[in-house]
């Protein structure tokens, strides 16, 4: 977990203007390939990054009073544009229920808009890194050839908020920020995509997958859960648990949206997290989640080999210092 914090902490100062910035690409062409990812600094500084903010809303309710800098406000602006987008797209009457093609306009508008809305949080001095920076919110949407999405396009999300951590935009004491305001805000943005355009899960394991489209709000959230007075991992089956908390906790959040998505018996639509809730503890919860990311998302080749590189998530073996 020091690793994560260093990560952070380093970020503060602004990079070298000398740094050359480049448009991240893919890396990940074959199963032996992976090899590479997991050596890699790119690896390392995401792991870090992710377990920097585990840490930080560590027993934290989203209502818990924070700092909230510019380069947060401007984030959350952001993403309130694309959410004005999705009003302006309305899906179109079409004979398949799933993959509405108005999200194919809907991601146009991004693809051509998504240098100049990173240009409104990055400062001009910076603006060299707009264009690697940029990448990385385009892939965090989904798919528009498929019109799906997953836990890659969501990993894309957590990479770009790290590259503004290392370029300084997003400071250490943003931390709890970036997960509850922005994260927070990108999750209701995407549920929203979801809904509108039904998309398809990427890549989705089905009922033996934790959730069809998410993974981090699930860490992150059992996080906030560590040492709770009351609730304990039982409760997040129990509706009136749920109803009465969510406003609180990203975990809660996220069973709620899963609910009134899904029909039948929570335990066969949601076979993973109702195991989970035999588990003793939110700690315990935690760390087995954090295991599980590892294993089902980042050791995944069908989710890495979409992950891009660039100056900032470099391929290059991890140099130690």
């Amino acid at each position: 977990e020091a690793e994560g914090e260093r990560i952070i902490l380093e970020s503060g100062e602004a990079p070298p203007a000398t740094q050359n910035f480049i448009i991240p690409k893919k890396e990940i062409h074959t199963v032996p390939d992976m090899g590479k990812w997991k050596r890699s600094q790119a690896y390392a500084d995401y792991i870090g990054f992710i377990l920097t903010l585990n840490e930080g809303v560590k027993g934290k309710k989203l209502t818990f009073e924070y700092k909230v800098s510019e380069a947060i406000e401007k984030l959350v602006a952001l993403l309130n544009t694309l959410d004005r987008w999705i009003d302006e797209t309305p899906p179109v009457d079409q004979p398949s229920r799933f993959g509405n093609k108005a999200y194919r306009t809907w991601y146009a508008k991004l693809d051509e808009e998504a240098e100049n809305l990173v240009a409104t949080v990055v400062p001009t001095h910076l603006a060299a890194a707009v264009p690697e920076v940029a990448v990385y919110l385009k892939e965090s949407v989904g798919n528009s050839t498929r019109i799906d999405y997953g836990t890659g396009h969501e990993a894309a999300f957590a990479a770009f908020l790290c590259c503004l951590c290392k370029i300084g935009v997003l400071r250490v004491d943003d931390q709890i920020a970036i997960v509850f305001k922005v994260f927070n805000r990108y999750l209701e943005v995407m549920r929203k995509l979801q809904k509108t355009y039904r998309m398809e899960p990427a890549g989705s394991q089905g009922v033996w997958g934790l959730d069809d489209f998410q993974f981090l709000p699930f860490i992150w959230g059992s996080s906030q859960l560590i040492d709770h007075p009351y609730l304990e991992p039982r409760h997040f089956v129990d509706e009136k648990a749920v109803n009465e908390n969510h406003k609180d906790y990203m975990f809660l959040e996220c069973i709620l949206f899963i609910t009134e998505m899904k029909t039948g018996p929570f335990a066969e639509h949601s076979n993973q997290l109702w195991n989970i809730s035999a588990v003793p503890s939110w700690s315990k919860v935690n760390q087995g989640l954090i295991r599980m990311y590892k294993a089902e998302c980042l050791e995944k080749f069908p989710v890495i080999q979409h992950f891009k590189f660039g100056s900032l998530l470099p391929i290059h073996p991890v140099t130690s210092g």
